[in-house]
């Protein structure tokens, strides 16, 4: 269920959690102040983890040089070319 922002007629600022098909609060629910709803920039998207990685993308190429220290995994058709050079 989505936050949503509300500001009092007082110029104050609360939020209620609410449900997308919820009608809008006319009256603060605590002080009965008429309120209108406000529209914020929301969290948008979060992300986890350590970032993004060679497999996220279409291509499978990155102009941007591994992360960690951590060496660039070959395709397995260069592995197989390399072993049979060997």
């Amino acid at each position: 269920m989505p936050t949503y922002e509300y500001r009092r007629e007082d110029g104050t600022v609360f939020e209620k959690l609410q449900g997308i098909n919820d009608p809008a609060l006319t009256t603060c629910p605590e002080t009965g102040q008429n309120v209108r709803r406000i529209i914020s920039g929301g969290a948008g998207v979060v992300y986890k983890g350590t970032g993004f990685y060679v497999t996220d993308y279409k291509n499978g190429s990155s102009s941007k040089p591994a992360e960690n220290g951590e060496a660039k995994a070959e395709s397995p058709a260069k592995t197989e070319a390399k072993s049979e050079k060997e």
